[in-house]
């Protein structure tokens, strides 16, 4: 004959209790809690006092200060626009002068810039990471021209991804066929014609009204010749 299980009873705390419990632990610790409470109050109001007025203050004077470096840039005077005239500063003391603000983080992007077209490419490519602005179009390009900069250190794998990167990240007819584009034509270069075909057949399919898109055919044509097809 089976026996009967015999189910225990687990004994439930009365509700009651747990709240005595709990105002007795608020009670025996309202000191240290009401401290912790203050300082969360005053790091937050802290922070955007300091944002608001000593951050928002310091963003608009670098705004006033990044415009001879921004013309001297416009003007491909790139020394000029690097490490400023004499009596305007260049982006190299935008960045160490106004940092936190966007326009330092922007100004790193055009020493990016620069470095890439001085041949510097190490440098470029620790300021470009380093970016961390929010424009789209600004952030999409600092991408791309990280792709430049690995191709140019014969990094063709870091180069393709980040063309690739560039591509996708904000699609529109504008930016994503050129580094599709330039993708395709690195991964040619490394000899993955799978790869590359995927990239101009995303210009074919996806960005037809583009300039690159009425041109993918030929590029299409000639790589199926290298694969043979």
């Amino acid at each position: 004959m089976a026996k009967k299980k015999v189910r225990e009873e687990v004994p439930v705390e009365p509700v009651e209790e747990k709240l005595t419990r709990a105002e007795a632990y608020i009670e025996k610790n309202q000191k240290m809690l009401t401290t912790v409470v203050s300082i969360i109050v005053i790091v937050i109001v802290g922070f955007f006092l300091i944002k608001r007025y000593y951050i928002g203050g310091r963003e608009a004077e670098a705004q006033r200060e990044i415009w001879a470096a921004e013309r001297y840039f416009e003007q491909d005077s790139l020394d000029l626009a690097l490490y400023g005239d004499g009596n305007n500063p260049g982006f190299v003391d935008i960045v160490r002068e106004y940092r936190w603000t966007r326009t330092a983080r922007l100004a790193r992007y055009y020493k990016g810039i620069i470095y890439l077209n001085q041949g510097q490419f190490e440098q470029a490519l620790s300021n470009l990471k380093r970016y961390k602005g929010r424009d789209k179009l600004v952030s999409t390009m600092a991408i791309g021209a990280m792709g430049d900069a690995y191709l140019e250190l014969n990094d063709l794998r870091r180069a393709a991804r980040h063309y690739e990167r560039a591509a996708s990240r904000h699609p529109n007819d504008l930016t994503s066929p050129i580094f599709f584009l330039k993708a395709a034509w690195t991964y040619e270069e490394k000899g993955d014609y799978k790869s590359a075909l995927e990239m101009y057949e995303n210009i074919k399919y996806n960005h037809q009204k583009s300039n690159e898109g009425r041109e993918v055919d030929k590029h299409i044509a000639k790589l199926k010749v290298k694969m043979g097809k």
